[in-house]
């Protein structure tokens, strides 16, 4: 058995209702909240990297970190002592349809370790079929494990609430996958990575109770969400329900606000993506904005309807809180609190969208004339392809004395900056104007603004022709890339001068190559 220390505490497998069938075969699981299943064994399991930063959450250090036994356990191999692993039961509404029952199909939950009074569940993606994986084997690819183990760190030091990633590791063992589903299966390389969070509780886990009407465990469910997470609600009620709710709503506008300020766009919104503490959760076909585009989606399933593009995010959000509202109804049966919650979420964000805004231009006054100014300027940002993370960082070194200078600033964020004139000069100059009009009227020197806009606008982000440099050579056996990124990215607001190269557009090799424009939801 392994030696590993962890102070493992499972509540999610002990104080719920389980699936009674031990079988591990796929079926409909009715009146539970998961299943009991053991991961699957690989053949050859490789330890790729290992986040130091999770690792000292959970308790662990670098010894034990290159210790067999944390190869094992963490790529399936070997079950922690006196632990039950288990895939989670959930539904879900995909691409607005009722999908039915869901669940975790590729990953397998190990157990929950307490360190430092924080809660963290210990989740393998990509090691082996489960009762949810439904046609699918269940397995996930290095591909997708990279950008996912990866993303989930880069998000983390972006201040972005979401889960973390503790390893990443080959299977020895190929897998077979059709990346653009168009009838050309190859095999890959398989992988596993582990993803942490305090839980990987979903919308959905609320929504497959509600329509079956079992509001049995749905409420059993809901009474352990709160105990657990959100204790200081109190007791359970309708009033902590509904405050239950309020509070989702507004962990959940916070994420989205996040998203937005980076240029991150999560790809597949789905209510059983959507993580009921506020977290970024299930890193698939996701993508930063490369040249500003409110119509931008990365994933190839939704590129005709486009209903995850960047600019409707908040718009789905809230569609999906809707349908927890849904699912919460029989336990409160009243209408009116959930639709106070979610009107609330439209008015703050729009208060919340604009106060983004203005940090990002380094304002701290409310200026009403605020509005205008960033409606402008992201209709700017469209009249010819501009980084966002590049314009936003140049931005900061803007002099507000020097308004003519303004597009001198920014002209490296321009794809294509011989477009930049006529017309389009005109509305930028006359931007330039009012921005540094609207910068008299605040106390901050130059420098000190500049200091507050680099600290929420990054300099570096994780665009996807980087994760695909990353991908191409680990797939050829060199993994120093990994470590440069997610070292690069544990940073990604300071300068990093030695790390320039990274601060820079997209190339234009990369402008239409698979994994680098769009993604399937293949992994």
């Amino acid at each position: 058995m392994n030696k590993l220390k962890l102070n493992i505490k499972d509540t999610f497998n002990k104080e719920l209702p389980a699936d009674p069938v031990l079988e591990n075969t796929r079926r409909q699981v009715k009146e539970a909240c998961y299943s009991f299943v053991t991961p699957r064994k690989t053949s050859k399991p490789q330890l790729l990297h290992v986040s130091d930063e999770m690792l000292s959450e959970i308790g662990l250090d670098k010894k034990e970190a290159a210790s067999e036994a944390f190869l094992n356990v963490f790529t399936g191999n070997e079950v922690l002592e006196n632990t039950k692993p288990y895939a989670m039961c959930y539904a879900g509404h995909q691409f607005g349809n009722w999908a039915g029952q869901l669940g975790d199909g590729r990953a397998i939950n190990l157990a929950e370790v307490v360190h430092h009074d924080k809660r963290w569940v210990l989740q393998l993606k990509g090691a082996g079929e489960t009762p949810y994986s439904r046609s699918a084997d269940g397995l996930a690819v290095l591909r997708s494990s990279v950008r996912e183990y990866l993303c989930s760190e880069a998000m983390y030091h972006l201040g972005v609430p979401t889960t973390r990633a503790l390893s990443l590791a080959l299977t020895g063992d190929q897998v077979l996958r059709d990346v653009m589903y168009d009838g050309h299966p190859a095999y890959e390389k398989g992988a596993v990575v582990c993803r942490v969070a305090p839980s990987f509780l979903r919308f959905g886990n609320y929504e497959i109770f509600a329509a079956r009407e079992d509001e049995k465990n749905l409420k059993i469910l809901t009474d352990y969400t709160i105990r657990h997470f959100y204790p200081h609600l109190g007791a359970p009620s309708k009033e902590t329900y509904i405050a239950f709710f309020k509070e989702v709503t507004e962990r959940t506008l916070q994420m989205i606000i996040h998203w937005q300020r980076v240029g991150f766009v999560h790809g597949v919104m789905n209510t059983d993506n959507m993580s009921v503490l506020g977290l970024t959760i299930d890193y698939g076909p996701y993508g930063w904005l490369e040249g500003f585009e409110y119509g931008w989606t990365p994933n190839t399933t939704d590129a005709g309807i486009k209903r995850y593009r960047y600019g409707n995010q908040p718009n789905m959000a809230l569609w999906n809180l809707f349908q927890l509202a849904n699912a919460l109804y029989p336990l409160v049966g009243e209408a009116p609190p959930f639709e106070q919650g979610l009107h609330q979420f439209k008015t703050d964000f729009e208060k919340e969208s604009l106060q983004m805004m203005r940090s990002k231009l380094g304002l701290q006054l409310k200026e009403a004339s605020d509005i205008l100014l960033t409606s402008q300027l992201e209709d700017n940002l469209q009249l010819t392809e501009t980084d966002m993370t590049i314009f936003f960082r140049l931005l900061a070194d803007f002099k507000k004395d020097k308004a003519q200078e303004g597009l001198k600033r920014v002209h490296d964020a321009f794809y294509s900056p011989e477009e930049v004139e006529g017309d389009i000069a005109d509305k930028w100059n006359d931007w330039f104007v009012k921005y540094a009009e609207r910068l008299q009227k605040e106390s901050l020197p130059d420098e000190e603004r500049k200091t507050g806009m680099n600290a929420v606008n990054p300099k570096y982000v994780l665009r996807n022709y980087m994760a695909q440099l990353a991908i191409e050579a680990a797939d050829k056996g060199d993994y120093t890339l990994i470590d440069e990124l997610y070292t690069l990215l544990k940073q990604p607001y300071a300068e990093q001068p030695e790390s320039e190269k990274w601060f820079a557009k997209r190339p234009e090799w990369a402008r239409n190559k698979i994994g680098c424009s769009m993604l399937s939801c293949s992994s």
